[in-house]
């Protein structure tokens, strides 16, 4: 069975869809008012990992991530830009959009933007009104008594004696001492300019937490399996949720909770002022692949906060690389083998590299232990070289299958330059005339160039170096 730590109960639980082998899983998405962060893609990469885990045991997903494009922040950034907001948020959409590509995460099923669901809060805000967890504050705006939920406060373990019944906090994030009644609609105000909808209660916009509510419902039901993000979005984001979609609807709202840790660069908060802020574009333009930093991202457990540093991608360039050697090799062997029915022909130590990466990622998503068990299985493969064709072909298909899972196992094809073509076809001819001092010129220029020359039983190939390891941040 696959464990996974739930925020909610803090111990381990198996996962059991609600419907039989369907998973239905809400993952909370960016607030599109800048450029993702590699904070933000640390939660996204740990999500990704799971959805693909999902999948690897045989179940169906269904995943809802949301676009947060209506909120104190976007809009602030769209009256600061003097653009309209449907214009300023689009720009980051696009942009996320992009890097999910680049760092090679599955798209979900949904990608829900707040304003297009409106309607949905609406008529969720209207369902509290009639159970009495909604009231209209003097300025207009709508808010949750927190003291009329009792269980309020379960997912953060909040105390409740400390919690101010009846004071009320109006902006979207706020810190822990603040427990509160939290706005569910804010009455429009001039600083809002032209963003604003009609409701039963007068112009206003909606509060940040009854977007995921009203999002998730739409597309996953009133109760759904399972619920994700940062710890920094247990409260009040998610208690907040929870308060609100249970106290509308009469039952569960996520039957389980995962929660990643933060993430820190060079051992440090990140922080701008601190000169350590990165964007996802901002690493990539400092030499770095969207696969390297797939790794870096990845490769600690999810629950353990992450120190991202530039020392850390030059070293996955050569955990890559020599992934990327035992690759080569297979394919090398393998040949053109036909593949039916390779599995016959997996050998032992193969059998228990998946063993062990599927053990150690059935508890609670282990990726040490995965990474761990995949290397073992790299050093006794090389052992074994070189392998029968059908012996090649097998472990091939096994590091497609877990490739699924990791999505870095497979290198990225590059396409030869025709002139490098010629040119290692040239050092051929001139090693068949023994003119070596050409052949050692014509493999230097190959190499001015970033790639090697390498001679193997059936002619030259060409293969493209790493960065150079000495980039640094």
């Amino acid at each position: 069975m696959f464990k996974i730590y739930n925020t909610m109960s803090r111990s381990l639980e198996n996962v059991v869809p609600l419907e039989d082998n369907h998973v239905r899983l809400y993952t909370c998405g960016p607030t599109v008012y800048n450029y993702a962060h590699i904070g933000n893609y640390r939660a996204y990469m740990f999500e990704d990992l799971l959805r693909r885990w999902i999948q690897y045991k045989g179940m169906r997903v269904t995943q809802v991530q949301n676009l947060t494009d209506v909120d104190d922040k976007t809009i602030r950034g769209s009256r600061d830009a003097g653009v309209p907001l449907s214009d300023f948020t689009q720009t980051y959409k696009d942009a996320f959009f992009a890097d999910l590509k680049v760092l090679n995460i599955e798209p979900a099923e949904h990608y829900p933007a707040a304003t297009d669901c409106i309607p949905e809060m609406i008529a969720l805000i209207e369902k509290l009104f009639e159970k009495g967890l909604a009231y209209k504050s003097d300025d207009g705006s709508v808010y949750f008594p927190i003291d009329k939920f009792p269980t309020y406060g379960k997912l953060a373990h909040l105390d409740r004696e400390g919690m101010r019944a009846g004071a009320r906090v109006d902006q979207d994030e706020y810190d822990k001492d603040n427990a509160a009644d939290f706005a569910l609609w804010k009455a429009y105000v001039p600083e809002d300019g032209d963003i604003v909808w009609d409701s039963p209660w007068g112009k206003g916009r909606p509060g940040w937490h009854i977007e995921c509510s009203a999002m998730s419902e739409k597309h996953l039901g009133k109760t759904f399996d399972l619920h994700t993000g940062g710890v920094d979005n247990i409260f009040p984001h998610h208690e907040d949720e929870i308060a609100q979609s249970e106290g509308a609807n009469d039952c569960i709202y996520s039957k389980q909770w995962m929660h990643c840790a933060h993430l820190q660069v060079e051992g440090k908060k990140m922080s701008k002022s601190d000169g350590n802020f990165f964007t996802l574009r901002e690493i990539l333009d400092k030499g770095y692949t969207g696969r390297e930093i797939r790794y870096e991202l990845i490769g600690t457990h999810y629950r353990k906060s992450l120190n991202f540093t530039f020392d850390s991608l030059n070293a996955n360039r050569a955990a890559l690389a020599r992934l990327d050697d035992f690759h080569a090799k297979l394919q090398e062997c393998a040949g053109d083998t036909e593949n039916a029915e390779l599995e016959i022909h997996l050998p032992e130590w193969a059998i228990e590299t998946e063993k062990r990466f599927s053990a150690a990622l059935d508890d609670d998503l282990n990726i040490a232990g995965a990474l761990g068990a995949l290397f073992d299985g790299v050093h006794e493969g090389n052992k074994c070289f070189p392998m029968s064709g059908k012996t090649a072909a097998s472990v091939s298909n096994l590091w497609k299958k877990l490739n699924t899972v990791l999505g870095f196992l497979e290198p990225p094809k590059e396409e030869i330059p025709t002139e490098l073509i010629e040119l290692a076809e040239a050092r051929v001819a001139a090693k068949a005339n023994k003119d070596w001092a050409e052949a050692d010129r014509l493999r230097a220029a190959v190499a001015a160039v970033g790639w090697t020359i390498q001679d193997t039983p059936t002619g030259p190939k060409l293969k493209k170096n790493c960065v150079n390891q000495s980039l640094k941040a």
